[in-house]
């Protein structure tokens, strides 16, 4: 199945049916009076977060979604039937936007979560509605509420505790497929991961979703390579392992570029929790891997990880380190953030 994350949606909510004005005509009945009935409620859209999804590819060929208009009303005070329904079924984690791409409507982050896009109009009264004492005979009858229409723009997100990122050949794919059941595509050219791709991985007692992202090159948030739109799905997620190949003579330089990357699309990636790890150890000679591991350390300020995907050394005290992440965040997520310690003298 292709994979698509962002999809334009025309939508339109059901009129309601026209009020209808009627009078009872039956054999020796000579006062029959005003029997028209009401119109029936048009049907609202809905957006709806399922699990059994997890692509907008279905609305690249289903770009109209149209809620049924409630019925006329009829004589003998028969009031129309309510339009049906429209859902729009999504991926759990898509965010809907307005038109402008820019105004939030709603975020379905939980499974079975709905929301009410637009409402259907409601039906017209009928003349029998309006009869009385004072007016025996109305011929008046109101026409349905005209239906609501919009276009919205769905965004997804995948919900994800952790995120691969780096460059392109940076050993993502196999270090996904090391520690996952996940079979991503993994071949000796740039840019084989073009699809976020996701597994499960298990540490210990933890259980977490790892993402491994398109790879990133220099300029990306300005459309070279793939662009950096796929940074999106790593804004859920609560601790991001960064990747460098340690083969390669600029690792230093292969580390900056990727922070300036995530230093330029915002949304909060920069502040995440970063795991820094030099991948591919087992393809450098043993005289190197110290040297190049105290530049990396000196350039970004923080510890390096010494790990490969491909033997499998250092993997698990790197997995541990990104569970402790993911169950720090899941604690935030279920108590608050730690409240910080008042002064005393």
């Amino acid at each position: 199945m292709k994979f698509l994350d962002i999809a334009k949606v025309y939508i339109a909510s059901g009129a309601g049916g026209n009020g209808c004005s009627s009078f009872r005509r039956e054999k020796f009945i000579e006062y029959g009076g005003p029997n028209g009935g009401n119109g029936g409620r048009g049907g609202d859209v809905w957006a709806e977060a399922v699990d059994n999804l997890n692509t907008l590819i279905d609305y690249r060929y289903q770009q109209h979604l149209t809620a049924r208009s409630g019925q006329h009303g009829m004589g003998r005070e028969m009031t129309g039937a309510n339009g049906d329904d429209a859902v729009l079924r999504v991926p759990v984690g898509t965010e809907i936007y307005e038109e402008d791409g820019e105004t939030l409507i709603c975020d379905l982050a939980e499974t079975g979560q709905r929301v009410m896009l637009l409402e259907g109009g409601n039906g017209g009264f009928g003349n029998a509605h309006f009869k009385s004492s004072t007016n025996q005979a109305p011929r008046r009858a109101n026409p349905g509420q005209p239906a609501e229409m919009k276009t919205i723009i769905l965004k997804l997100k995948l919900i994800a505790d952790a995120g691969l990122i780096g460059r392109p050949n940076a050993g993502k794919s196999t270090f996904l497929a090391r520690v996952s059941a996940a079979r991503p595509k993994i071949a000796d050219y740039p840019f084989t991961t073009l699809t976020p791709q996701l597994g499960v991985v298990r540490v210990d007692a933890t259980d977490f979703v790892l993402a491994d992202l398109p790879g990133l090159i220099e300029g990306a948030h300005e459309g070279a390579g793939l662009g950096d739109r796929f940074l999106g799905h790593a804004e859920r997620c609560g601790a991001i392992l960064h990747l460098v190949d340690g083969t390669q003579s600029q690792i230093v330089a292969a580390y900056k570029t990727i922070r300036d990357e995530l230093e330029a699309y915002g949304h909060g990636l920069s502040d995440k929790p970063e795991i820094l790890a030099l991948n591919k150890i087992d393809a450098i000679p043993k005289a190197l891997i110290a040297r190049k591991r105290a530049a990396l350390e000196k350039a970004s300020g923080r510890p390096v990880f010494l790990l490969s995907g491909v033997s499998g050394e250092g993997v698990s005290g790197v997995l541990r380190k990104l569970a402790d992440e993911v169950e720090k965040r899941r604690a935030e997520k279920r108590h608050g953030p730690k409240p910080a310690l008042a002064w005393s003298p």
